[in-house]
């Protein structure tokens, strides 16, 4: 009996991509030969509808590796395995029974074997490789009982040019590899939302840079610490990510001066959506991603939506629209962003936010009021000038 560790890698969705299926197939080796090249002695290889990492090491360090893999957008099931090129049926009868007593033995559970034969020259049918395999399985353990219909393992043994045999199916994110899907410049703030709409649009395949708005000294070298830290934290699901530090406190002023306090907030998101627009045009984006979600404050009424996205030309993606708050949290915690956004240090929005802003604002109003905002035009230029870079990876 000759096996080695290995791991077995699914993906989804890129499955029924038709003629770009192998186009998204090869970005997506691609992603996970990168994300894995720190690692000494490991190799990916593609099978069709698979990939398999392999270790030149005589046990697989599943610990270490498990947790970078499933970060990779795309991979919808990570399977520690067994592989073997031994294809003997009492072969891999074997080294099924090896697999299952290694999690299984000392206990009682209910089993079924499900065989794929994707190498359709082995000479036996899925169905007969299954009632083998169970059957040695069943007389091999002695607290072990066939459940076809509700088992507590499903054992798989796929036949391809090699033979691999697995149980546990890690869920892993899913979606599709990163950077199939465009370019988008995600408005970034050190809150909860925001992060998390980053994420769910990288999940899409969107290739994501960011930009947060600072305004020193409203808001503290911590708060600009806070969203590189996000970064960060994103950069372990897209491998790289950009962020320009915008210097907003003078834009910032221009219109707290000159704007009714009502509409000021409108007035400084259409701002951070003219400046977002200029830096991803620079980024060949074809989109702005933000972290709106319908109805959450006033300025996320669809009445005030639709005032500040005239600001721009680029379609706004708003993966959060239909989300309720305690959904957005749950998925913030997932992606191990929400302990860095709760951290107490405010960003610009937060700091001049109105008493009684409008809920219900006239399109016609807000932009009015922007056209006669004196120094607005060079205030914005000179932010975008001042846009620092910063770069994180995983």
């Amino acid at each position: 009996m000759i096996f080695k560790e290995a791991l077995l890698i699914k993906y989804g969705e890129i499955s029924l991509r038709g003629d770009n299926r192998r186009l998204h197939e090869k970005r997506l080796l691609r992603i996970i030969r990168r994300r894995l090249s720190r690692f000494e002695g490991l190799r990916v290889t593609r099978e069709n509808g698979r990939f398999y990492v392999e270790s030149d090491a005589e046990d697989f360090d599943y610990e270490s590796v498990m947790p970078v893999v499933f970060k990779v957008l795309g991979i919808v099931g990570i399977c520690p395995c067994l592989m073997t090129d031994e294809r003997g049926i009492g072969d891999i009868c074997e080294t099924a029974l090896f697999h299952m007593n290694r999690a299984y033995t000392g206990k009682p559970f209910t089993f079924k074997v499900k065989t794929r034969r994707a190498n359709k020259s082995y000479p036996m049918r899925s169905q007969e490789i299954s009632a083998a395999v169970g059957e040695y399985i069943l007389n091999g353990m002695e607290m072990s009982k066939v459940d076809v219909h509700n088992p507590d393992v499903t054992l798989c043994v796929e036949i391809r040019n090699h033979i691999y045999v697995y149980a546990d199916t890690v869920k892993s994110l899913g979606g599709l590899p990163y950077g199939s899907s465009g370019r988008g410049m995600l408005l970034l703030s050190g809150g909860i939302d925001s992060p998390v709409a980053g994420f769910l649009m990288a999940k899409r395949g969107v290739d994501v840079t960011a930009v947060y708005f600072h305004s020193p000294p409203y808001t503290s070298e911590r708060a600009k610490e806070k969203v590189t830290d996000l970064a960060k934290a994103l950069s372990a699901y897209t491998g790289y990510f950009k962020l320009y530090v915008v210097p907003f406190t003078d834009t910032q002023l221009c219109l707290y001066k000159q704007v009714q306090p009502e509409k000021l907030t409108l007035l400084l998101k259409r701002a951070m959506l003219r400046i977002a627009e200029i830096l991803a045009e620079k980024e060949k984006c074809h989109c702005l991603i933000t972290g709106d979600s319908v109805g959450q404050v006033a300025s996320q009424t669809t009445q005030s939506l639709a005032a500040v996205e005239t600001a721009v030309t680029m379609p706004i993606l708003r993966p959060l629209a239909g989300m309720d708050k305690q959904e957005i949290i749950e998925l913030a915690r997932k992606i191990e962003t929400y302990d860095i956004s709760i951290r107490p240090y405010e960003d610009c929005c937060t700091i001049f936010v109105a008493e009684h802003p409008e809920t219900k604002p006239k399109k016609a109003a807000v932009e009015a009021a922007e056209r006669h905002a004196q120094g607005l035009e060079e205030a914005i230029a000179e932010a975008v000038a001042g846009a620092e870079i910063i770069e994180a990876e995983a």
